[in-house]
């Protein structure tokens, strides 16, 4: 059997998602069963921080929880954490540094075998990464 390809969302594009603010990110979207999308445990993490700066925001909670919900959240676990360590260690070395919670979420789908989904040009620093902006 096949394996499908899975798509990692980072934290941004998770949002344009969320918000349903980037038409050639909802476009792309729709060609992409719910079953493939994956976010990391860091980026639910995130969501949830961004959510508890704005306590106001009751409609965009109901929006982040209902996509976690629907999403397939990948736990951060022992596996991830070694690669992890690999990927920024190799970062450091290169001069390419990177948010820790950019190097986490790289790192997660990197372990996984998913496509990181991002407009973040920071991601194509990590060696062996398969990208895609769904913004273009």
């Amino acid at each position: 059997m096949i394996q499908q390809r899975q798509y990692m969302l980072d934290t941004n594009m998770a949002s344009y998602i969320i918000k349903g603010t980037h038409p050639n990110v909802s476009s792309r979207l729709t060609q992409v069963p719910m079953d493939q999308l994956l976010i990391s445990a860091v980026t639910e993490g995130e969501l949830i921080y961004g959510l508890e700066r704005k306590p106001n925001a009751t409609a965009l909670r109901r929006l982040v929880e209902s996509f976690l919900q629907i999403v397939t959240v990948l736990p951060w676990d022992s596996v991830v954490a070694r690669v992890y360590g690999t990927v920024r260690a190799n970062l450091e070395t290169q001069g390419t540094p990177m948010g820790n919670l950019d190097t986490m979420i790289g790192a997660h789908s990197l372990a996984v075998g998913a496509v990181v989904v991002t407009h973040d040009k920071a991601f194509r620093h990590i060696f062996g990464l398969q990208l895609e902006d769904w913004t273009v």
